[in-house]
């Protein structure tokens, strides 16, 4: 849809997403963010804040 439309995920109408899957509510903005995108990435290795302030506090105390 956002690719049709030339927008991006968080600019498609709810009705439109809703019209692909009803299940769909408002709540699907709060997940459609870059910052929500990085927050998810938890596995090892993954980008979310608290594994990249694990990886900078190991290698700090590696280089001190």
């Amino acid at each position: 849809l956002a690719e049709d439309q030339g927008i991006d995920l968080p600019q498609v109408a709810l009705a439109d997403m809703q019209a692909v899957e009803p299940r769909i509510t408002e709540a699907v903005y709060k997940v459609l963010t870059v910052e929500a995108s990085v927050a998810s990435r938890t596995s090892y290795g993954g980008t979310a804040p608290a594994n990249v302030a694990a990886a900078a506090a190991k290698w700090l105390e590696i280089l001190a």
